[in-house]
Parts: structure tokens; sequence; C-alpha cells
């Protein structure tokens, strides 16, 4: 996507209100040295273990650091910690580099590390099996500890060094020991910005400041590898729900940066020789539906299926991106243009097939239990898909109650296991990097253990056990082999329904450069270069 800008007739003055909330956002120190970001988002789950939505990613990507990083071309390469392997792939051990201090100016130590791994192995969907293969973890000394597999396999680097969803930020050990099912309220960290607590308002207002003691590595960056050099003074995350008062912020230079434009908006900034609109994530990303496996109507698995064949791909898409140029239908819960993208389904996936919808919910013998959409307001590319999926549902025959809410509210809303009449929920949409879903571990919604699984809970012990016989497997060719099966058994099962891929467009002033292409939010190498 190239630079783009707005005529002057499209710029739009602000209301009254949003530009008080604006200006009320602002309190803080000058602005030479700050840079103001508009998220996807306003943030309001710090622990970036307790959920995998993505703001709190990037709020851990700010202020927590990661033993192993993953350059542009998918290396793992070393960012606190290098590591070597003994000759029969059983033990590796891993040596954290000088000068790696905590917030509080303590040092980082070998045990906070540990706690880190296994608070972070709990729930995640790559550290839970990876534990099946860890015999041990042991620190050595201060800076060093080895941890010893039962059996080879390439889910400890690659789990250690994963991008998203819930990458493996390490924490003090006093705020690790925390159990995984409980939020932290310590947002210690070792990243190169520190938190500014007393600046935060949850949902609406985030500071992170440069961390001075922070010491970058020298290698040039790339995605979550190498320096970590950070320019300005302090990064200001604001939450602005109306996007064309965000849009229109862009312009008019009361902010820097907008993480998500949507695609609607985008011929306001088209021409605009101030700003530049580009897809930092240049893989782009997959969007797709989940339901809850605990709680009737989708505890049964004709009616997983029934609600899968109601909804277009291409309805779906036109909704959320407009652009055909910007989109393209995908049936592969691994994503097209991966290794593993398969298209078991694409037949009924792609188009939509009603009749065979009502097909299902009569065999079925749906009794009209109620459908809960949960659909957010205010995160632009997931906001339209739950509508035109309600609309999809309502034809085939479903009862729907659609949802509405803020994106943070619907992640909190995610946890709740509970039956619809009490509170709980049936269906919600999401979009993810496809740079993190090409394989069966990077993608979350792959994790198929019950309970122990994330959001919706599929309980499918022949996913589980592929994924394992996925991680021992040696060869390219073999993956292969396995993803193809997953995915048969995932679209069956419907443990995730696939609605397409797209691109996601970012757009900045000028007046800052140095913005990484990475399918991550990362604002360390930003600085400014114009007034």
């Amino acid at each position: 996507m190239t630079t783009q800008s707005v005529p002057c007739t499209h710029r739009v003055a602000y209301g009254a209100a949003a530009l008080a909330m604006l200006l009320a956002l602002q309190v803080g120190p000058a602005a030479a040295q700050t840079l103001r970001v508009v998220m996807q988002s306003g943030l309001r789950i710090l622990d970036p273990v307790v959920t995998t939505g993505y703001i709190t990613r990037d709020h851990g990507y700010m202020i927590y650091d990661t033993l192993l990083g993953m350059d542009a071309d998918f290396n793992i390469r070393p960012q606190m910690a290098d590591w070597t392997v003994s000759d029969d792939n059983l033990t590796y051990t891993f040596t954290l580099r000088d000068g790696l201090l905590w917030h509080d100016s303590t040092p980082v130590t070998a045990q906070d590390c540990i706690a880190s791994i296994r608070r972070w192995a709990e729930v995640d969907g790559t550290g839970v099996p990876l534990m099946q293969f860890i015999a041990s973890i042991d620190a050595i000394d201060a800076k060093t500890f080895q941890i010893t597999l039962n059996e080879p396999t390439g889910l400890l680097l690659a789990g250690l060094a994963r991008l998203s969803s819930r990458p493996v930020f390490m924490m003090p050990a006093r705020v690790a020991n925390t159990p995984a099912s409980q939020p932290i309220t310590d947002t210690t960290g070792s990243g190169p910005f520190r938190f500014v607590t007393e600046d935060y308002q949850p949902g609406l207002r985030v500071v992170y400041a440069r961390n001075d003691a922070y010491v970058p590595r020298d290698e040039p960056p790339s995605w979550t590898a190498g320096g970590k050099v950070v320019n300005v003074d302090r990064v200001e995350w604001q939450a602005i729900p109306d996007q064309m008062t965000a849009v229109n912020a862009l312009i008019n230079d009361e902010v820097d940066y907008i993480q998500q434009v949507p695609f609607d908006l985008l011929p306001l900034l088209d021409g605009n020789p101030d700003i530049t609109v580009d897809a930092l994530d240049r893989m782009g990303t997959w969007t797709y539906f989940r339901m809850n496996h605990l709680q009737p109507p989708f505890d049964n698995p004709l009616l997983r299926r029934a609600a899968m064949a109601a909804v277009s791909q291409t309805d779906i898409l036109q909704a959320a991106v407009g652009n055909p140029d910007l989109f393209s239908t995908c049936a592969a819960v691994m994503g097209c243009g991966t290794p593993n993208g398969d298209e078991y389904g694409r037949d009924w996936l792609i188009e939509g097939n009603i009749d065979m919808a009502r097909a299902l919910l009569a065999e079925a013998g749906y009794d009209g239990a109620p459908v809960v959409i949960l659909q957010p307001t205010d995160l632009a590319i997931v906001a339209t898909q739950p509508i035109v999926i309600a609309d999809a549902l309502r034809r085939a025959g479903f009862t729907v109650d659609l949802r509405t809410m803020d994106w943070q509210t619907l992640q909190s809303q995610l946890r709740n296991q509970a039956p619809t009449l009490d509170g709980g929920w049936s269906l919600y949409s999401s979009a993810a990097t496809l740079a993190t879903s090409g394989d069966p571990f990077g993608n979350p919604n792959l994790a198929t253990a019950g309970l122990r699984s994330t959001t919706g809970w599929p309980d499918v012990p022949e996913i589980e056990a592929r994924r394992t016989a996925y991680a021992r497997a040696v060869t390219p060719a073999a993956q292969r082999d396995i993803a193809r099966q997953i995915q048969r058994l995932a679209i069956d099962n419907g443990v995730v329904a696939p609605l397409g891929q797209f691109h996601i467009p970012t757009a900045y002033r000028n007046s800052y450069s140095g913005f990484l292409p990475a399918p991550v939010t990362l604002f360390w190498n930003v600085a400014k270069t114009g007034g």
C-alpha cells in the first residue's frame, strides 16, 4: 500500500465533545518527543498471560522483553539470552546477556525466567504441550539455566520465540509466581519502555516512558529480533472509539499514528503529503469465527457445521473490507499461502450453503436455543463480521441475539463459560496475523484440549494427538501431511470457521519514521524526523 492523501475538502472539523475528549487525553509532558498513538481499542487487561488479545500483547512488547526473538525470515534469534544445545538435542542451556535489569533496577535472573516460562506454559497453546517434552528446568547460576527434554522437539525454541498471541514475556519471579488463572497487577518488566502507572486510565489512555536503563542488542532490528532502540521519550496510547474522529485527529496533527485505519475511511487520507498509509504486516491477516463448544446450541457439532455453512466469506469480506484488491477468500485454518494452507471444505465454506445449513438444523433437531453473538463496536476490522454472521444464521433458521460491546469487554466476556441465559456467549469473530497462524501451535485456535484450550473450549483429542505428532515430525513433508489431517478435523468438528484474508492499513504522520514492518505492532526504532 502506498502513501495517500486527503483533499482539504474532506477535512471534517471535530465536534466539541470529541475535541474536548481528545484534549483531555493529551494531558502530560510536552509533545516534542511524545509519539501519540491510536490503537485498535482501549487497554484494560494488563496481563499478557491471561488473554490472547492483541492489544494486551502489544502492551507486553512495550514493557517486557523475551528470551528469544524472531526475524523477518522466520529465523529464531537471541534476544535476552543466547543458547547452546547438546549433541543429542535434549539439553538446552540458556545464558542471559549482560546488563539486563528490571524496571526497579534489580537484575534479571535465571529464576525469574524459569518462573515466567512456567506461568506461560500453564495456559498457552504451545506451552501446555511443550511441557510434555520437558523433563526438568534448572537454574545453573544467576544468569544460566538449563531445560532438559524427554525427546527432541522444535517446540522449545519456537515457543520461546513466538510472536503472538501469547509471547513468553519475562517477568520478575515475584510476579511470575502468580497462578496463570489470576491476573497480575505488578507491571514491572525489563523491556525498552516503562509503564507509567499514574497516567493509566483503563480503556482510555496508556503512557509508556523510555526505559533509559535498557541495553539494546547491537544487531539491526527485524520483527522482534535485533536492537530495540527507543528514540522517543514517551508513547501515549489513546482510545478514540469513533474512527472518523481518529482519522481527523491524524489529519489535523493531533495524533501521529493510527494502528488500524478502517477501509472505508482510506479515501480521506488519499494524496495527503503529510501522511503515509502502509500495511506494516506484509503477510496479512485472516479473519474467522469461533463457537462455544460447552453450551447449547453449539455443543452440538451438527449445529456448528450448520453455522459455518450458512455464512458466505464473500459477504463477510465485502462488508469488512469492500475493495476486492485488498482481500481474498480462503478455507485454510492455517492460512492460504503458508506451507500448511490446505483448503479442505472450500466447496461449502467460501460462498456458504444455506440449504446445507437448514438441512443440518433439521438433522440436529434444533430447538431454537438462542445464539448469542458478541459484536465489538470499537474494533473496525471485526465490527462488521458479527452483523453479517447474524443475518446469515437467521436466514438459516437460528434464533440470534446480537450483543454489542467494546473489544476489551468482549475479551473479558470470552472467559465466561456460563450458559447464555446466565450471561454466557455462543459465537464471536476475530482476526489474526498470518505470520503466526501457519502452524498448529502458533495458531491458538487449533488447541483443542477442552477447558485447557482457548476460548470456545473445543475438545477434539484427535487434533491434540496430531499436534503432538507435528511436534515430533522431523521433515516439512511430514508436518504438511499432519497439517492436512488437522485441517479436515478442524472443519468437520467446527473448531474454527475461516472467513478470508486481507491486509490491514496503518497510517502515520511523516514527521515520524522508522515504523518496523512486522506482524506485531512495535514502537522501538521510531524517531521524530520532522516538525
